[in-house]
């Protein structure tokens, strides 16, 4: 991750969310990975463009120095130096030629690489997104596990305040039926604990409470754990990740900045075989003329 803390804008802010559930920081990566593609697209859009100005303009000065006339009538030495311009000309349009061919072959290695790099990335972005999508689920799972043991804690809770409520009741039927309903919410929240008070609840009531772990309770510990297991495994997963973008992008990097080098060079070559071109033609119309 040492590439993107330097290169990322607030990518430590990114990365130290309290949400359990964000992915900001990764879906800055993934984002800050594919404007590089992009970038790569338009250096490729921009290669085959200058190719195809090269071409038509190459092209173009074969028509020019093919079709149209230009002294046709001279003769002797003239006639031959208005040949070697013509043909010079020619030579200059065939470099055009050549120079865009270089850069759709240019063009087609920047769209191989492109294309490589988006494959690699897809792979690791399936795995990530397996591990966000089990770790919403478990926390989803986790979240209700929460709120059925919340729900039976406060069940328990009302039907024991009902219970010490009703102790100067006469009617003994409606003791009964709020001891039940005492039983079975506490047989909900504490599992473990006996049931065999329900026609003494006074004594049990006053007693102090034994320490019993209840199936809600069991079951909401189990997700929570299963829950920071889980985020365990997205946390390596995110680091892994974050080695293969950091090793792709220095790759995209080097790769890019190489390709830019190559274009400059073939440009400057270009000129230096025009310019070779060019300084020729003085001398030998100048010799031309002066014999002629």
């Amino acid at each position: 991750m040492r590439l993107y803390v330097c290169i990322l804008p607030g990518y430590d802010k990114w990365v130290t969310s309290s949400d359990i559930l964000s992915t900001i920081g990764y879906d800055n990566i993934v984002q800050h990975l594919n404007n590089g593609r992009k970038n790569c697209k338009e250096f490729e859009d921009f290669l085959k463009e200058r190719a195809a100005v090269e071409e038509k303009y190459g092209k173009d000065l074969l028509n020019l120095c093919r079709k149209r006339p230009c002294g046709q009538s001279e003769i002797n030495t003239l006639k031959q130096a208005l040949e070697v311009f013509k043909q010079q000309v020619d030579n200059v349009a065939q470099c055009h030629i050549q120079l865009a061919h270089t850069l759709r072959e240019e063009a087609r290695k920047m769209e191989e690489f492109r294309e490589k790099q988006k494959l690699q990335q897809k792979k690791t972005e399936l795995i990530m997104d397996a591990v966000h999508k089990q770790r919403s689920l478990q926390f989803k799972k986790t979240m209700d596990a929460k709120k059925n043991y919340e729900q039976k804690c406060r069940d328990k809770d009302e039907a024991e305040q009902a219970v010490h409520r009703s102790a100067n009741l006469v009617n003994s039927r409606q003791q009964e039926k709020l001891f039940v309903k005492l039983a079975t919410s506490k047989t909900a929240a504490e599992d473990s604990e006996p049931v065999w008070w329900v026609r003494e609840p006074p004594s049990c009531l006053d007693s102090e409470p034994r320490h019993v772990h209840s199936t809600a309770d069991k079951a909401y510990m189990l997700h929570v754990n299963m829950l920071d297991k889980i985020r365990e495994e997205w946390q390596s997963e995110h680091i892994k990740a974050c080695e293969v973008f950091e090793a792709q992008e220095c790759e995209r990097i080097n790769f890019f900045r190489n390709a830019l080098w190559l274009h400059v060079n073939q440009l400057s070559q270009q000129c230096v075989t025009s310019d070779d071109v060019s300084q020729r033609h003085p001398e030998y119309c100048g010799s031309a003329c002066w014999i002629h």
